[in-house]
């Protein structure tokens, strides 16, 4: 029997490939989102609009306006323009919103009114879905109707159904086919409304047809003006009527009598100066544009710590060992000083325990609630250091252990509830919680416009902001309307020569814009009662200084 062994194979190496060349990954395409928006003013952005804002990196504007609804660290890109102040074409606007998209950015294009209405987001858009980048459309409120509401005009009513848009610009209007009853709007009509006007009366339009042209609508700078189809072209022209407009030709204007709810404001269009420091300025400013004012905040005061902490240190040791009865608060600024050394020592507001709060008034009152303290003192009267020491109780040795009253203020405080409080029997640590310092001038325009009567109206919310403004920029023109927040601040207005037109009952801000607000209104009642134009202050200058 043969055995056969077998010999073991001699091991096969396979050869590697040679190696490929490392490629770069590719970068992720960005996206687009084409938002509306809206007409011009910018409260009519719609919520999506606003979440897209806040997320993007990059906002391609159209008009330079636009750049204010930016609030975040986005890149803002002038999608309207380029470098030579040219307009850019569909091609140019694809384009630029393509190239940044393809940065890996998300791209909010800003579109006026509505995108996809009478506007480039087709184009734009269509060029970025040749460049498989994903976008989204945010629809807006389009001109076409937003402008005609505020204007007070609306396009169908019970009686007429119908209306029809013609984009006039450079195009070959047809216009005998625009005869008839049907309300029409007309875009970009202003330097061709002549020639609409006579192609649709030879249409058969009756030249009484009624006519509104709004400009820059939606806007405190809109202006309307009515007329008919025969006098539009003349009556436009004297009114300086310019682009951009909406120009509406049919009956309906005639409710616009009956319907003009913007322009009609009390502060309608009213450049008003606010000096107040920035932080306050906010609430005031919206106040204000509900009333159709546009406000422009001028910082005249800036609050600062006191030079030497030692003696609220001090303060606030003795308020916690029990050295006081009663603590007065005579400013929100007061109230934020004490609750920042209070942080700084690591209270809280059980430090206030046993002790009696007062406040000089609701709104100060409202900032020692944020602590969840109810003032025991809030002046029933003038809410003021006067109205404050009228309430004051005396002091009286039975009811009152201690003596003392903790009074944190600023350093250039009036004397007059240091003064009440001693008249009252109690002793008062009078403490600087914080110093109010002149800010810095305005710019060099800002000043112009305060001395020449270019705004309408200035509110003056403390004595401080009065001297400060005076100091830092000039007296007001006498034609400005003053506006004070109290009977101190009224004074010391007086004291530098000015006429005090309107002080609120209480010192609130709110109460104050609604003061000016009910000024405004009488005096618009007034013109018109007189058969005279409704204009602004700033448009009737006077040449006299006003005195008090």
């Amino acid at each position: 029997m043969t055995t056969t062994t077998a010999t073991p194979e001699a091991p096969v190496t396979e050869q590697a490939p040679p190696a490929k060349k490392a490629t770069k990954p590719s970068k992720p395409l960005g996206r687009v989102s084409f938002v509306g928006a809206g007409p011009g003013d910018a409260r009519l952005l719609t919520v999506r609009a606003a979440e897209l804002l806040a997320q993007a990196d990059v906002v391609i504007t159209e008009l330079p306006e636009q750049a204010s609804l930016v609030t975040t660290e986005a890149e803002v890109v002038d999608g309207g323009r380029d470098d030579k102040g040219e307009p850019l074409t569909h091609a140019q606007r694809g384009r630029l919103v393509v190239r940044h998209a393809k940065t890996g950015a998300h791209v909010v294009r800003l579109i006026s009114g509505d995108p996809f209405t009478y506007a480039t987001g087709p184009e734009e858009a269509a060029a970025c879905a040749k460049a498989g980048i994903e976008f989204e459309i945010v629809p807006g409120i389009s001109s076409v109707q937003a402008v005609p509401a505020y204007a007070g005009v609306p396009l169908t009513n019970r009686q007429h159904r119908e209306f029809r848009v013609v984009s006039v610009g450079d195009a070959n209007v047809v216009w005998a086919e625009l005869g008839g009853d049907d309300t029409l709007v007309l875009l970009s009509a202003v330097a061709r409304i002549g020639e609409a006007a006579e192609g649709l009366i030879a249409a058969g339009r009756s030249p009484k047809t009624p006519v509104a042209m709004t400009r820059v609508g939606t806007t405190t700078e809109q202006s309307t003006v009515v007329s008919t189809l025969a006098d539009i072209a003349a009556d436009a022209a004297v009114a300086g009527m310019s682009a951009p407009a909406i120009t509406v030709v049919g009956e309906v204007v005639q409710m616009r009598e009956a319907l003009s709810w913007f322009e009609t404001k009390p502060l309608y269009g009213w450049r008003i100066l606010v000096p107040r420091t920035k932080e306050q300025s906010a609430g005031l400013a919206a106040r204000l544009r509900g009333y159709g004012a546009v406000s422009e905040e001028v910082p005249t005061i800036s609050v600062e710590p006191p030079r030497n902490p030692q003696q609220m240190d001090k303060a606030v040791r003795g308020l916690v060992e029990g050295r006081y009865e009663w603590v007065a608060f005579t400013s929100v600024n007061a109230v934020k000083a004490v609750r920042e050394k209070f942080e700084e020592y690591g209270l809280d507001a059980r430090a206030f325990s046993g002790l009696k709060i007062a406040a000089v008034g609701e709104k100060t009152a409202e900032a020692v609630g944020t602590w969840g303290i109810k003032p025991d003192l809030v002046p029933s009267g003038e809410q003021s250091a006067r109205g404050l020491v009228e309430d004051w109780p005396p002091y009286d040795e039975t009811l009152d252990p201690i003596n003392r009253v903790f009074l944190p203020r600023a350093d250039i405080a009036t004397e007059t509830l240091v003064a009440g409080l001693i008249e009252l029997g109690w002793e008062v640590d009078d403490v600087t919680a914080y110093r109010t310092v002149r800010a810095a001038p305005p710019p060099a325009p800002t000043r112009d416009a305060i001395k020449s009567g270019k705004f309408d109206a200035v509110l003056f919310t403390s004595s401080s902001t009065v001297r400060n403004l005076v100091g830092i920029a000039g007296k007001p023109h006498p034609s400005t309307v003053i506006a004070c927040i109290g009977p101190a601040t009224a004074k010391t207005a007086e004291e530098h020569g000015l006429r005090v037109d309107v002080q609120a009952e209480t010192p609130s801000v709110e109460v104050l814009a609604d003061a000016l607000a009910a000024f405004g209104a009488e005096r618009r009642v007034a013109m018109i009662e007189a058969g005279e134009p409704v204009t602004r202050p700033s448009q009737r200058t006077k040449t006299s200084r006003r005195k008090s």
